[in-house]
């Protein structure tokens, strides 16, 4: 342990598997206490088992992230449990894949955006407030290479991507104009390995069924270095941004994504 954020207390949205465990996992390596939220009441429990079992401090509270009544309860579990708040990864978040705009309904419209904008607008609304109590932090927002480019078929998800990377540069203009230490920044994976893969919809599958894509086999022909990214890689990207390292870091989004939003490469035969 190097202690990068030692003695810091943060709290993970969809902690309890994907890129929110990996996060929840480094920090509490580095020296934070780790509150794990996520609506699987099975793995999160089992993420905090490992984290405290490797000599980490780690607690699993029960969350959905779009209810605001349940946001006020899980700010004031974590402060009461330790006492402050330094880092915010609003990590939780869905992908719904339809073959045409046209073929989305409303309703997954609706919950794909409750999910992955309402939820990270209600992050920021109640841990904002404690986290100025501490003199300032780091607020790490989970966007996607989807909120930097088009994709065909994830129209609606890039627009929640989107709307995530804007909203970061809002925030962390907003808390840099009335100076209260916290940094406000984007993380922007490409193709990871991670079992989101297996929860999203697709023609292929028929609707509201699972597809079994390979994000492998999708790195291999889309990334310049021809592999799908693992959430390790983007939890040091978290970690990065949610210590002192990037103490002179706002606004900014960190594009971990093996080279696809910077162009192509030939293939070698």
């Amino acid at each position: 342990m190097t202690g990068q954020v030692q003695g810091k207390v943060a709290l993970v949205t969809g902690g309890a598997s994907g890129i929110g465990e990996a996060v929840s996992e480094l920090l509490a390596r580095e020296g934070a206490s780790v509150a794990v939220t996520d609506v699987d009441d099975l793995r999160g429990p089992a993420v905090v088992a490992g984290i405290k079992k490797a000599g980490g401090e780690a607690i699993f509270i029960h969350q959905d992230v779009t209810s605001e009544a349940r946001w006020i309860e899980v700010v004031a579990e974590v402060e009461k449990r330790y006492g402050r708040l330094d880092i915010l990864v609003s990590n939780a978040g869905i992908g719904i894949s339809v073959p045409s705009i046209t073929d989305m309904t409303l309703e997954d419209w609706r919950r794909q955006n409750a999910i992955n904008l309402d939820g990270v607008f209600l992050s920021v609304k109640h841990c904002l407030p404690a986290m100025r109590k501490t003199g300032g932090g780091s607020i790490v927002m989970m966007s996607s290479l989807a909120g930097l480019r088009g994709a065909p078929g994830l129209s609606a998800y890039s627009a929640t991507k989107g709307g995530v990377r804007l909203f970061a540069k809002s925030i962390a203009m907003e808390c840099a104009a009335v100076g209260d230490g916290i940094r406000v920044n984007s993380v922007h994976p490409g193709i990871i390995d991670t079992p989101i893969w297996g929860k999203i919809p697709t023609e292929a599958a028929g609707r509201g069924q699972n597809a079994p894509i390979d994000p492998e086999e999708r790195a291999k022909l889309a990334t310049p270095l021809a592999r799908a990214g693992h959430a390790s890689e983007i939890a040091q990207g978290v970690l990065y941004l949610a210590s002192d390292a990037s103490s002179y870091v706002t606004g900014s989004e960190l594009v971990i994504d093996g080279g696809m939003n910077a162009g192509g490469v030939p293939r070698r035969a």
